[in-house]
């Protein structure tokens, strides 16, 4: 099974797949973790291109639309291996982002037709505000009026296309225990 959790930069993605991937190693689940980008060569020149103030610009946009469908497919032989070795896989992302953040439908679809899509996908979804106060300031991205066309995004293909919606901006321990409650539903498990 494939598990993405989605949400704008300042969502707690980390912090709640940290708590995930130990909850689900305490419940003796084999899993792998990956992430978007990746550490391969095209998932390094992503890093390296969001920190330009540029980037969220159309053609910078576009650019980096290509270069994470590129990423993604890498990513997918290493998703289907440990799939066929019965582990649950979970994300820090997927082709969703690139739903929200390139915002394209029709082409981000055709240039990721052979991108793997999550069985599940949480979104972490919590105000732009409070989502830049959590932010390093390390990219163009987080900005207040950029993350809110973005969260607006999110809603709307959770909305089209069924994703489990989290309110992110309950505190830690709520937004995990809600976390589980959908996981162990998907899997199966009591909690």
């Amino acid at each position: 099974m494939y598990i993405c959790l989605e949400g704008i930069d300042g969502s707690g993605k980390s912090t709640q797949i940290e708590l995930l991937l130990k909850w689900l190693d305490n419940c003796g689940i084999d899993v792998l973790m990956v992430f978007e980008p990746t550490e391969s060569p095209a998932g390094k020149l992503i890093r390296e291109m969001l920190q330009n103030p540029n980037a969220t610009k159309t053609n910078f946009q576009n650019t980096l639309a290509l270069l994470f469908a590129a990423d993604r497919i890498i990513l997918m032989d290493k998703i289907e291996a440990a799939e066929k070795e019965g582990k649950l896989v979970i994300s820090d992302r997927c082709f969703y982002s690139s739903m929200v953040y390139q915002n394209d439908g029709d082409w981000i679809s055709t240039i990721n037709k052979f991108a793997k899509r999550p069985d599940l996908v949480l979104l972490l979804d919590i105000d732009p505000e409070t989502a830049i106060s959590r932010c390093e300031g390390k990219d163009s991205f987080e900005d207040i009026d950029f993350l809110i066309k973005i969260r607006e995004r999110y809603l709307e293909i959770a909305d089209k296309q069924g994703f489990m919606v989290v309110n992110a901006k309950n505190g830690l321990n709520k937004v995990h225990d809600d976390i589980k409650r959908v996981v162990a539903r998907k899997l199966g498990m009591c909690i």
